[in-house]
């Protein structure tokens, strides 16, 4: 929870869901920023909508997508495209708001809220009842955390306002019925860290401090919350290689990831592997690496985009992160390879092709990307 001092505070609720990475961090993000400009009379709640519900539910939701993702993304995948058909979806939505309305509905009613913020579809529809059962005439905004090829889910209430990170999704909202008026388009949201560069000198003076060489090339291994999908094999592929480079991997909340990989690293005893869990840091690492192999998840691609770094996707959700794939290799600021063979190769030449590296990273610089953390930010303060 953020809060701000003072008494008699406007609170704005702030849910989210524990699905990945993508819908927290925007949540945190913009609740960065409100804070940062000490508004004394606002206390911003961000709340877990699952926190306490029915524990099966919470089981299917987090669980069933932590483990489709990392073992078997093509029934993620399945679900994902069956659920686009207009009647599935909304038996889906429904009976997921017929768990969940009974105790968001009383953690409401304890609150209080002034303004309430949504960062995942699955809390639209029973967010939505509560509020109509009580008579609540509490301002409510949709944050559409996917910023390109969002589910259909998200929409399936045309009547409320809605955050999107582009004109594209925004076309695709007018298709579908939503009116211009409840749309507002602004740069993809991140925390405000990854929007400020290193000199050179502090990212040698990081390096130092996360125990990694300051003339070493560095690979960095990220895969979101959940770590990398075929993070192991890549890994292993890249060792073999034998690349002159020092590698960090971030297993996220991967335990079985992190412990064999732990285990790799000291019956080897590899010099050059620096493994870890869930951290915090993770904008560190960006900042101190050269090439990022990762997946395409909607903040870990953007926040690898703004610290200026060449990213290698090994894997991407369809159709979910198609559009931030697209988004990173049409325009040539990234690279796509889901060959885990071919990917020592790529690394290689980035590693080593200066000027084949500084052509991408002059791409990135190209795009003029921002964070819209601050505009959204006010847009919650001032205009909803």
């Amino acid at each position: 929870m953020y809060q701000t001092k003072g008494q008699d505070l406007e609170k704005y609720l702030f849910f989210y869901l524990k699905t990945g990475g993508g819908h927290l961090a925007p949540a945190k993000a913009v609740a960065e920023q409100i804070q940062s400009k000490k508004k004394s009379d606002i206390e911003i709640i961000l709340a877990d909508g699952l926190d306490k519900s029915n524990i099966f539910l919470r089981i299917i939701i987090e669980n069933g997508y932590r483990t489709a993702v990392n073992n078997a993304a093509w029934t993620y995948e399945l679900l994902y495209a069956v659920n686009k058909l207009k009647n599935i979806a909304k038996l889906t939505a429904s009976l997921v708001s017929f768990l969940l309305k009974n105790k968001l509905e009383e953690y409401i009613l304890q609150v209080k809220p002034e303004k309430i913020i949504l960062f995942h579809f699955f809390l639209i529809k029973p967010v939505y009842q509560i509020l109509r059962a009580n008579n609540l005439s509490i301002p409510v905004v949709i944050v559409v955390t996917d910023p390109f090829t969002a589910h259909p889910i998200w929409f399936i209430n045309k009547d409320l306002k809605f955050i999107v990170f582009s004109n594209l999704l925004k076309e695709k909202c007018i298709k579908m019925g939503i009116g211009s008026e409840k749309i507002k388009v602004f740069p993809f949201v991140i925390s405000q860290k990854f929007s400020d560069m290193l000199t050179r000198q502090n990212t040698m003076k990081l390096k130092n401090e996360l125990g990694f060489r300051e003339d070493s090339k560095v690979i960095l291994i990220l895969g979101g919350g959940e770590g990398l999908p075929k993070g192991i094999k890549i890994l292993k592929k890249i060792l073999i290689k034998g690349l002159d480079a020092e590698i960090a991997v971030v297993c996220g909340r991967n335990l079985k990831m992190f412990t064999y990989l732990q285990k790799l690293v000291t019956k080897f005893n590899i010099r050059n592997i620096k493994v870890y869990g869930y951290v915090d840091f993770v904008h560190s690492l960006i900042s101190i690496s050269d090439v990022v192999v990762t997946k395409c998840g909607a903040s870990t691609f953007m926040e690898v985009l703004l610290a200026g770094k060449v990213q290698v996707i090994s894997d991407y959700i369809w159709e979910q992160e198609k559009g931030n794939m697209e988004f990173v290799c049409n325009a040539e600021m990234g690279i796509l390879e889901k060959k885990v063979n071919r990917i020592p190769d790529i690394l290689n030449r980035l590693l080593n092709d200066r000027e084949y590296y500084d052509y991408i990273t002059s791409n990135i610089r190209k795009a003029s990307l921002i964070n819209g953390a601050g505009l959204v930010s006010e847009y919650i303060l001032n205009e909803i």
